[in-house]
């Protein structure tokens, strides 16, 4: 996706500690003309695999996950962070934010993950690989099933691809960040 990284290389943000900011065209101020272009590629990607429901966890995955239902058609779930009020027949799981450096539980009703759905996963980064590992441990709570998952950006300098892939995992990222050390951002051909 050389649109994705152009566009990363342009107006993505380095900050110590192995941040990349991209909050001005994927997750704070949104560029729907490439997240529509982001989603295209998953689909391309994803193809061969069969699936029937698209999942995410909030907030950063829902704008591409919907894309990416959108020209499927297929329903698109989230985890939540919070736990509403009215969630009934729920399943949880805790989960360790790397750029919030916290633990935080993260839910999602069984209503709408049920046994024999397969799962295509659509998140914004794969780093550690703890949001994609806790909605693991929510496909499996519901008796579903993980076809694969699909990053826009994964840091291979953090072990979550590698994990994910020792796992036998499907991942596809579109833009891969070798490194961001010295706050240069180093993204593979």
């Amino acid at each position: 996706m050389e649109l994705l990284k152009r566009r990363i290389l342009q107006d993505g943000r380095c900050f110590p500690g192995g941040i990349l900011k991209v909050d001005s065209f994927i997750n704070h101020q949104m560029d729907p003309i490439l997240m529509k272009s982001i989603a295209v590629e998953f689909v391309r990607r994803f193809a061969g695999q069969d699936f029937n429901k698209v999942m995410t966890i909030e907030a950063s995955g829902i704008a591409p996950a919907i894309m990416v239902g959108y020209l499927l058609e297929l329903p698109v779930v989230f985890a939540k962070k919070k736990q509403p009020k009215t969630m009934e027949n729920m399943l949880s799981t805790t989960v360790h934010s790397f750029t919030k450096d916290r633990e935080y539980s993260v839910c999602i009703s069984h209503d709408f993950l049920n046994p024999g759905d397969r799962i295509l996963f659509i998140d914004d980064f794969l780093a550690n690989g703890n949001a994609a590992k806790g909605c693991m441990d929510l496909i499996v709570q519901a008796g579903a099933e993980l076809v694969g998952m699909g990053f826009i950006i994964e840091k291979s300098f953090q072990p979550g691809g590698k994990r994910l892939r020792e796992k036998g995992v499907k991942v596809e990222s579109l833009a891969i960040i070798e490194s961001l050390d010295n706050c240069k951002i180093k993204i593979r051909d």
